[in-house]
């Protein structure tokens, strides 16, 4: 199974549960960049309750006019301080956080011009904490749906598989997401995260970034995801 999705700055945990189940991961490069979802934004457990996480970008009012690959990140903010700042404060005393911190800084200092290039780099680092090593291959052209077993020719895939069983996740993870009905063929993403230990409580919080996981559990964390 090939799994196909968006970019996310910093994903839900429910998406390593479904990369763990994969053979490949394709991801989405030619699709219109739309505001308010994860594309530029995470969402975190602080003192004061989840708080997202915004990497702001340049032109965001025409943003959904422009392809997703061509999203310029907003350096006239300060926002890489904010964001490092506010992952201290939230996470600075659970057990993985030193362990992983530096190799965020390693490449938010990089600034790379193009949120799909952030997100990618961010991505690539994921996929080795979680010791994924699945294929990676990025989509040629767009597609509105895919059937269930397409050709790379058919699908336009950049170094593709030539014939695997697409699983269209694109759009499954949303902030928004607790207030559509569930899909059936789209697994209840708050499902596939077992509760672990969280720094700030009481109760368990589903749904946040996969950085709360890692922070809490670091090389155990694959054990929480079904």
């Amino acid at each position: 199974m090939i799994l196909l999705t968006e970019l996310h700055y910093f994903p839900p945990a429910a998406l390593f549960a479904e990369l763990q189940r994969a053979d490949g991961l394709l991801i989405e490069a030619h699709e219109h960049y739309r505001k308010q979802t994860f594309r530029n934004r995470c969402l975190i457990r602080t003192a004061q309750g989840v708080q997202p996480l915004t990497v702001p970008v340049i032109d965001g009012n025409r943003a959904e006019k422009v392809s997703v690959s061509e999203i310029e990140i907003d350096y006239r903010q300060n926002w890489i301080h904010r964001h490092s700042r506010t992952l201290q404060t939230a996470y600075g005393n659970s057990p993985y956080f030193e362990y992983y911190t530096d190799y965020l800084h390693d490449i938010y200092v990089r600034k790379p011009i193009l949120l799909f290039d952030l997100n990618l780099q961010f991505l690539q680092l994921l996929l080795r904490c979680f010791r994924l090593t699945l294929p990676l291959h990025l989509t040629a052209e767009y597609h509105a749906y895919y059937s269930a077993q397409p050709s790379s020719e058919h699908f336009g895939l950049v170094n593709g598989p030539s014939a695997a069983v697409i699983t269209d996740r694109r759009d499954w993870l949303t902030p928004k997401a607790a207030s559509r009905p569930p899909e059936p063929d789209r697994p209840a993403a708050h499902t596939l995260v077992r509760p672990y230990p969280q720094v700030f409580g009481p109760g368990f919080e589903p749904g946040l970034s996969v950085l709360d996981l890692l922070f809490s559990q670091g090389p155990a964390a694959g054990g929480f995801l079904q």
